[in-house]
């Protein structure tokens, strides 16, 4: 076995290696750009290696800087992670010269699977199940129309060397044929250097599921079952789930000895996941082979008990699988939610900045769900699991040059309604703060009801929010064990202030039993008496709720019961009440007096500042540059300014017809949220 590996990436993903090498005794090595000097994956490793500045093309993806941290550290293996250099053939090329390890599959098989087009030619010669299409060059456009009328329409014309939703578009017509084929030729040329252009019919209520394989250097190859990947925002994964709750065991097999088939026929060895795209009535249809270690794959961890990461380590060291295809099963059910450094409240724009406070939920390897050691959900006790991959720790910093995945939040149940259940109460109680998140989201998109019913396609954020996040209004019910929640709990607070010392004689405070708890529009009259236990909460149509809870004032994560079912709240303080998150809402909860309440109504509304002669920074960024100056007429849409965040540029442009009156800020300027760029006459 292998004395000592680098890893040749960063963030959870680094840290995720680390801890595999670590369990088998090996030790690691990290490579660190100067934006990730204080990194966690840096403090976990045994050595740290120095590669160059903040931006990726100048250090972690130079494959002459990674392979002299290698001969400088006398690493005898690199596991690549993913992204980055993980499928770069040169890379690979460039270890096995130098006789270093590669955790990965062959040269051949990262080539073969890299290119869409060969990679489909081989799965089609495999008897691999594959979307119909045309795989040969195609010349022009009226070439292209000519193809997709023998296909039938819809189809998606797609770039050959394409990712990221980049060299791709949809065609329901002949006239929408010759723009999108020369539209994704425009784009691959210039995102790729390679405008190879294919056409394949475009399925219908499509489902992304993959399979994960595992291949070793002496023949033997398995399938690990499969991951349910359908909740995608922009071609990017958000939720995953293993196993599918569309696939009966048919598919099941179908697809894994599929995948197989697949995996050796290009020589496979190592971890790698076979894509599919699955339409309503089941039929699957080869998209494309990941030969690296995927994001999700803690999810089949979580049901199968096997390590891939240990498992890829072992192939790459020559050993042969431990496992046979008998040996895997898929017990109980596993979700895991991305969490981005996106806010998804403007459009999920990039959001950086220093964590100021940082506190995941508890994880546990097996038995109960636990928050502040107590035990949460409705699964019985010792049946739920809590697992947060991650690469960043409290006080450090969310990067403009790289990802913005945050943190992989993942929870095991014997069944998909306990672990959705389990994945609600570990979201709620995840505090996150000082920069914008997708956490309200994610926890919306547990409680729909497709979601929940397991009816959803790859269209799913793209048709049940298509205007964007604004946020959850949550149901009555949910009102009001929050509303008798903070009813309690401002109570204790009441009681700590009519403690504090030094008050005048004869000026006792006297607390109230009747309050008013006003949030999300609605206003709830109630009555609270308590005792050592807690507190039973009357409401005016004479229903009860009992409230139990330790939370004194202060605390900023409540973990409550009210009427026995748990109840997981992020408090924080604002006048005259709480600033209370839950379930994907995010409200100001007000409790006053009767009276307080009465005076309340008859307060005007304040409005927000008038902005709209103004141009907001809409996230923290960079200006890369500036198209407009002061006196000059701009029209609608046209562009004003490009912001650069998260290795994205962003281009602002004209929401109205105006002219420019002052510029506040030029390129190279950094800029924080709703920084005025642009002012308008």
């Amino acid at each position: 076995m292998f004395n000592k590996i680098l890893i040749a990436n960063r963030g959870e993903i680094a840290c995720r290696v680390i801890k595999t090498a670590r369990k088998m005794g090996i030790s690691t090595v990290a490579i660190y750009s100067d934006a990730d000097k204080q990194a966690l994956h840096v403090k976990m490793a045994d050595e740290a290696v120095h590669i160059g500045p903040p931006p990726a093309n100048q250090s972690y993806i130079v494959i002459d800087k990674v392979m002299e941290a290698i001969r400088s550290s006398g690493a005898q293996a690199v596991h690549p992670g993913y992204g980055f250099l993980s499928e770069n053939a040169k890379f690979a090329e460039a270890l096995e010269a130098e006789g270093v390890a590669f955790v990965g599959p062959p040269v051949g098989a990262i080539e073969s699977m890299g290119d869409k087009i060969t990679s489909k030619k081989i799965a089609q010669e495999a008897k691999v199940s594959t979307v119909p299409g045309y795989m040969g060059l195609i010349e022009d456009a009226e070439e292209a129309v000519k193809i997709s009328n023998e296909i039938g329409y819809p189809v998606m014309i797609k770039a050959s060397a394409g990712g990221g939703g980049k060299g791709m578009r949809i065609a329901w017509n002949d006239d929408e044929a010759r723009e999108g084929f020369q539209s994704s030729k425009n784009e691959a040329a210039s995102s790729f250097g390679d405008d190879r252009i294919f056409i394949e019919k475009f399925v219908t209520q499509p489902r992304h599921i993959e399979i994960q394989v595992l291949c070793d250097t002496h023949g033997n190859g398995i399938y690990l079952g499969e991951r349910e990947c359908s909740i995608q925002r922009r071609n990017q994964k958000v939720v995953e789930e293993a196993p599918s709750p569309f696939l009966d065991p048919e598919t099941r097999k179908a697809m894994g000895e599929q995948a197989v088939a697949l995996a050796k026929a290009v020589g496979y060895a190592s971890a790698g996941t076979v894509e599919f795209i699955v339409d309503g009535d089941k039929n699957f249809y080869f998209l494309e082979m990941n030969t690296r270690l995927q994001v999700e794959h803690p999810v089949t961890e979580l049901i199968t008990g096997v390590d891939l990461v240990e498992q890829m380590i072992r192939v790459a060291n020559g050993e042969p699988l431990s496992i046979t295809q008998d040996d895997v099963t898929l017990t109980g059910w596993a979700i895991e939610n991305r969490l981005y450094a996106e806010d998804p409240y403007r459009n999920f724009l990039p959001s950086i900045g220093r964590l100021v406070r940082y506190r995941p939920p508890q994880e546990v390897a097996s038995g109960p769900l636990l928050i502040n050691d107590k035990w949460q959900g409705d699964a019985p006790e010792g049946e739920a699991a809590v697992r947060n991959d991650t690469g960043v720790y409290e006080g450090g910093e969310i990067s403009m040059y790289y990802d913005p995945m945050i943190a992989k939040l993942c929870t095991w149940a014997p069944t998909r309604e306990a672990a959705i259940e389990a994945m609600r109460v570990a979201l709620d109680s995840f505090e996150v703060e000082g920069i914008g998140h997708n956490l309200p989201f994610l926890s919306a998109v547990m409680d729909h009801p497709k979601f929940v019913s397991g009816d959803m396609t790859t269209a799913f954020i793209a048709e049940e929010y298509p205007d964007g996040f604004e946020g959850v209004t949550l149901p009555d019910q949910d009102l009001r064990r929050i509303a008798a929640s903070c009813a309690a709990m401002h109570r204790v607070a009441e009681i700590r202030r009519t403690r504090v010392s030094g008050r005048m004689d004869n000026h006792e405070r006297k607390i109230g039993k009747r309050w008013n708890v006003a949030l999300q529009g609605q206003e709830f009259a109630v009555k609270v008496k308590a005792d050592r236990e807690g507190s039973t909460v009357k409401f005016e149509d004479g229903s009860k709720l009992r409230v139990t809870s330790d939370w004194t004032p202060g605390d900023q994560l409540a973990v409550l019961e009210v009427d026995g079912s748990p109840l997981v709240l992020k408090v924080g303080k604002v006048s005259g009440g709480f600033r209370v998150r839950n379930r994907g809402a995010d409200m100001k909860v007000h409790v006053r007096t009767p009276r307080q309440a009465e005076l309340a109504r008859l307060m005007p509304e304040k409005l927000p500042p008038d902005t709209s002669k103004m141009l907001l920074c809409p996230m923290p960024g960079l200006i890369v540059k500036v198209d407009v100056e002061p006196g000059q007429e701009v029209q609608e849409g046209q562009a004003l300014c490009t912001i650069e965040a998260m290795k994205m540029e962003n281009i602002l442009r004209a929401e109205k017809k105006g002219v420019v009156a002052k510029i506040n800020a030029g390129p190279g300027d950094s800029l924080a949220v709703d920084d005025v760029i642009i002012e308008f006459e």
